[in-house]
């Protein structure tokens, strides 16, 4: 555990000039009392490890010096060749790239791993989109994603939904691909090309979906600078965990049977509010029926949601959602009869 801490410490320093006490201790998840003890032990085993002193100190590989210990072991060569999802690098126009890289990685591997590549395909497959979807990469994907790459301002044309479309002046941080559709997360563009923002303006960033993209094309040919302080996953999770909040606007209080409270997760999208409304729910009737409240996107979302449980759920309230289902049910009992 400790020799693989010390080889990380060691390759941490080599790919970066200096890191302080903190920076290493959050990426080797150790305190930085540790830290100072690895650094020792790794000056004691002839790494020249230098710590300065001071404010602007931190710890630093002296005179150039470079490990050897890059080999890597049949489980990280196999994660290596997992890293990759074909499908969105063939959509991003970076399908050659990634094959050349992995030819390359695989000849410079041990005889002995040679089989890495092969064994993680047969093992392991992502494939992103749900159920019953077409996957359809957006036309100009590979255009912002070259943009993304190279840190470089686009002027896109964005359709929204019952608008016309918009021109918008975007800094492109990063790409996201959720269940077959592709997010690109970006700031406005403020203030002079190649100028740091202004970190009031961090808040700026927003999320759009490509497929509503009408145009894109580069916005001068000065770089912008990113954000340090950006973090790609933590920025998405929270954003979406918000957008999931938004939608769910309205609630409906429900009635629902044993097989019911089991089909609801899956008769309603999102799940973490069904398991959340089944929790707070009280004791069951003598039926062992349940009453509960369930946040919802609409009384029409909910209709089309809630239907498909028939006669496991009854809806009590709103009023006109609750007619609105008995009027169902007459037209199936006249239907069927």
């Amino acid at each position: 555990m400790r020799a693989a801490r010390l080889i990380k410490m060691v390759l941490l320093l080599q790919a970066r000039p200096v890191m302080t006490a903190a920076e290493l201790g959050r990426e080797l998840e150790v305190s930085e009392r540790t830290v100072t003890r690895d650094a020792q032990a790794l000056a004691e085993a002839g790494v020249p490890v230098h710590a300065d002193r001071g404010r602007a100190g931190g710890y630093r590989l002296v005179g150039g010096y470079r490990t050897r210990l890059t080999g890597l072991a049949r489980s990280e060569a196999e994660v290596l060749f997992l890293s990759g999802v074909p499908g969105a690098l063939r959509e991003m126009g970076l399908e050659d790239a990634a094959s050349a890289a992995r030819l390359k990685v695989s000849a410079a591997l041990l005889p002995s791993l040679r089989d890495a590549p092969s064994a993680a395909a047969q093992r392991f497959h992502l494939d992103a989109p749900g159920w019953w979807q077409e996957p359809e990469a957006p036309e100009l994907l590979p255009a912002v994603a070259e943009a993304v790459w190279d840190d470089r301002r686009v002027r896109v044309g964005y359709r929204r939904p019952d608008r016309p479309v918009v021109e918008r002046d975007l800094e492109p941080y990063g790409l996201v691909l959720k269940a077959g559709v592709w997010y690109l997360c970006a700031r406005a563009a403020t203030g002079r090309p190649g100028v740091p923002a202004d970190p009031g303006e961090r808040a700026c960033f927003r999320v759009y979906r490509l497929d509503r993209f009408t145009a894109v094309a580069a916005a001068g040919e000065d770089r912008f600078v990113r954000d340090p302080a950006f973090d790609l996953p933590r920025f998405w999770e929270e954003r979406a965990q918000e957008f999931a909040r938004s939608v769910l606007r309205e609630t409906v209080r429900v009635r629902v049977s044993p097989a019911g409270a089991a089909r609801l997760p899956y008769a309603v999208a999102d799940h973490g509010a069904v398991r959340e409304a089944l929790e707070q729910t009280g004791a069951p009737d003598v039926n062992g029926w349940l009453t509960l409240t369930l946040p919802v996107e609409s009384q029409d979302v909910a209709f089309g949601q809630l239907l498909g449980l028939g006669a496991e759920l009854e809806v009590l309230e709103p009023p006109e959602l609750r007619a609105r289902f008995a009027r169902s049910a007459r037209a199936l009992r006249e239907l069927y009869e």
